[in-house]
């Protein structure tokens, strides 16, 4: 497993491998102690470390974030054969000028504008985060499957990430 060099060469890969990637599946703890994960669209912002999601300040992640805020961050883009996994504290924040900067009409969908009383956002500073990513996209990963399936030689399949420490 290869490690970054620097905070700042992992924040610019991790910002380079989720860039575009307009899902992410957020995972909680419940209070009662099992992971709960749902799709979060992933708000308009440069990566310096930390992501951000609109919510309700009614919504059950707001309390599973009280009780326990380390959480998990899932994107995936099959399309180019790359997917990133995050870990970090999340921090529930009430911030007029950061929601009116990351405003998007779309958002209307679920809150009646950026000064909506219910809405917050969802700030996780990342603490860790690993990526597989294979150069090539899919005809890549299927030459590297039909050489194995091909030759009985695996080594190649094995389990290739990249660990990143931005804490």
């Amino acid at each position: 497993m290869k490690e970054a060099q620097t905070r700042q060469e992992a924040v610019e890969r991790l910002g380079e491998l989720i860039h575009g990637i307009r899902t992410a599946m957020l995972t909680t703890m419940s209070p009662g102690g099992y992971p709960r994960s749902r799709p979060m669209a992933t708000l308009d912002a440069e990566f310096n470390g930390s992501i951000w999601f609109f919510t309700s300040v009614n919504s059950r992640k707001v309390e599973e974030i009280g009780l326990a805020p380390h959480v998990a961050v899932t994107y995936s883009s099959p399309g180019k054969e790359s997917y990133v996994a995050l870990t970090g504290e999340a921090a529930v924040v009430e911030d007029s000028a950061r929601a009116h900067a990351m405003w998007n009409p779309l958002h209307k969908a679920w809150f009646t504008g950026p000064d909506d009383p219910t809405l917050r956002l969802i700030r996780i500073d990342v603490h860790e985060a690993e990526y597989w990513d294979t150069p090539g996209g899919k005809i890549a990963s299927f030459l590297q499957l039909a050489k194995a399936a091909l030759t009985g030689n695996r080594e190649d399949m094995e389990d290739d990430n990249v660990k990143l420490r931005l804490d």
